[in-house]
């Protein structure tokens, strides 16, 4: 099986102008992610509307492709990267443009779900751990997710799901393993041409997730496990934490 990476990735943030070419440790946040999956992947490309994004990834070495500024969504956009290189691959990895400290192991955990050839889509999920708190679980900027028992999404919510009926919240998370949605996703190329082409659902449109697009239309999400945490970039402040993570030597390459 042949895997490749296609890393999103806009200039115009509404929250975050420019966060691809904001620099962390002396490195643009673009270059740390392509970098990270360039240590699994054999071939990596950055698929960008903006010519300064561009410019910046060739300039340290990197693949890159220009492609529309009417794209939607990453998905959008990574589906015409690879019309454009006219790929062979058979998987292709999104790995989002803000995540400059995905772990290699978590690229590898979604690449690995296409060893069963029923799976059409796969990303992942993180269990929270019981010394987490029920706001962090509440939280509706990180969405959960319920598999069935052969791991395969079953729903992606905002909400908390599943409701713990007769338990107090304070024990909900020493009752039961919640799932946090991480959101890198890997796509067999031909179902990647296929949901470009899917309307908006009904869930997607009431909880704003994409990925429920693909479920209400029938797709099988294959959902990986990881353990490890990833430190995105959505706004200025995060890019302060991520330095800090540098600073303090934690790499999060493994």
């Amino acid at each position: 099986m042949k895997a490749i990476a296609i890393i999103p990735a806009r200039y115009a943030s509404t929250r975050f102008p420019g966060k691809p070419l904001a620099m962390l440790g002396g490195k643009t946040v673009i270059q740390r992610v392509y970098e990270q999956s360039s240590r699994v992947l054999d071939d990596t490309w950055v698929a960008t509307d903006d010519e300064r994004i561009y410019d910046a990834v060739t300039a340290f070495g990197g693949q890159a492709v220009m492609t529309s500024t009417a794209h939607r969504s990453g998905t959008d956009r990574i589906a015409e990267a690879a019309r454009i290189l006219n790929t062979d691959a058979d998987v292709i990895v999104n790995i989002q443009g803000d995540e400059p400290f995905i772990h290699t192991s978590q690229i590898e955990a979604v690449c690995r779900c296409f060893e069963d050839q029923d799976t059409q889509i796969a990303t992942l999920g993180k269990p929270f751990t019981a010394e987490q708190d029920f706001q962090a679980l509440s939280n509706p900027n990180s969405p959960k997710l319920v598999t069935d028992l052969k791991g395969r999404a079953m729903y992606f919510s905002r909400s908390i799901i599943p409701y713990l009926r007769g338990v107090g919240q304070e024990e909900w998370l020493k009752s039961h393993t919640f799932l946090k949605h991480i959101g890198l996703y890997a796509y067999r190329n031909a179902v990647l041409q296929e949901l470009t082409r899917l309307e908006p659902s009904p869930l997607e449109k009431a909880e704003s997730l994409e990925q429920l697009r693909w479920l209400q239309n029938g797709y099988v999400i294959r959902v990986a496990i990881t353990n490890l945490e990833t430190v995105g970039i959505d706004t200025p402040e995060d890019l302060e934490r991520a330095e800090k993570v540098l600073e303090s030597g934690i790499r999060d390459e493994e």
